[in-house]
């Protein structure tokens, strides 16, 4: 049994030092964007949210300390949820038990990077059969994640990246993959995730992977533009970013071959019901 946890100490000295650096993390701007968030909350009758500290800098840190940006985080994450209520409303983690029991589509891996960033691994390509986990449960599982990973101070400075392997892509899973799927996908990362995204590898990507780019393409900001990059087979461009010390076998790492799936960190998620509970309670009022 592998033991994931989800680690919830405050963060080192190396932590501080970044957040310093790239989120402007200061005692005073830490106090004004508390003091000021909280207010435009307390402010905003459409709005439903926690207003302690340590849940204000869950939406501080990826905007930098600015306290009417994470607000414009909040209402659009608000929005997201409204938009896709289907989908979303009361989720909880064994909604999707055997999605992460039985398949092996998405992965979280054990260690963080050589930057110590999280490292989610999505397998889209032969090892997914959307007949048993449709693209809407693959994005419930990535949602019910991101919902554990925001209670990481390590990961709210440090932030995030995301592998995509193709490898074996058939049209199976590129019907799979529907362009509502491509929609809510970029929708979420680009709109309402409270998370640093820094990075979005794709690997072993076949010629048919071009069909899935040119859904997911025409969506795609300036900005994600610059953070995704496409490797092919080609494992040395991939090392470029991230350390072959910290990536399993699979990717020409020295780490062991990952021998785990979704079923092996399930019961982290569990571990998290009432967060997550409380997290489904978060936004706009019902009064709107």
């Amino acid at each position: 049994m592998v033991d994931f946890q989800l680690h919830r100490g405050p963060i080192d000295s190396e932590t501080k030092a970044l957040a310093i650096k790239e989120l402007r993390e200061n005692d005073e701007n830490v106090r004004n964007g508390i003091e000021k968030l909280r207010k435009l909350l307390e402010d905003d009758k459409t709005l439903y949210y926690r207003t302690d500290d340590d849940f204000l800098i869950i939406f501080l840190r990826p905007c930098k300390y600015y306290a009417e940006s994470a607000h414009d985080l909040m209402r659009r994450v608000a929005d997201f949820k409204q938009k896709n209520a289907s989908l979303l409303d009361n989720l909880m983690p064994g909604d999707e038990k055997a999605a992460f029991l039985e398949n092996n589509v998405v992965n979280v891996m054990k260690n963080r990077d050589h930057k110590r960033r999280r490292v989610l691994l999505v397998n889209s390509g032969k090892s997914w059969d959307p007949s048993r986990v449709s693209a809407d449960q693959m994005f419930r599982i990535f949602y019910l994640i991101h919902e554990a990973a925001i209670l990481e101070p390590e990961t709210q400075v440090h932030g995030v990246v995301v592998i995509m392997d193709f490898d074996g892509l058939s049209m199976k899973q590129v019907l799979g993959l529907t362009p509502s799927f491509s929609m809510r996908l970029l929708s979420f990362i680009q709109d309402a995730m409270p998370l640093r995204l820094k990075e979005v590898h794709i690997v072993k990507e076949p010629f048919l992977f071009n069909m899935v780019w040119q859904m997911f393409k025409p969506f795609v900001r300036e900005k994600l533009k610059k953070r995704m990059f496409f490797h092919g087979s080609k494992m040395s461009s991939l090392h470029k970013h991230l350390a072959p010390s910290h990536l399993p076998k699979n990717y020409g790492g020295e780490l062991p071959e990952i021998n785990y799936t979704g079923a092996d960190w399930y019961p982290t998620i569990t571990a998290y019901e009432d967060h997550i509970k409380d997290m489904n309670s978060y936004g706009f009022r019902n009064n709107e």
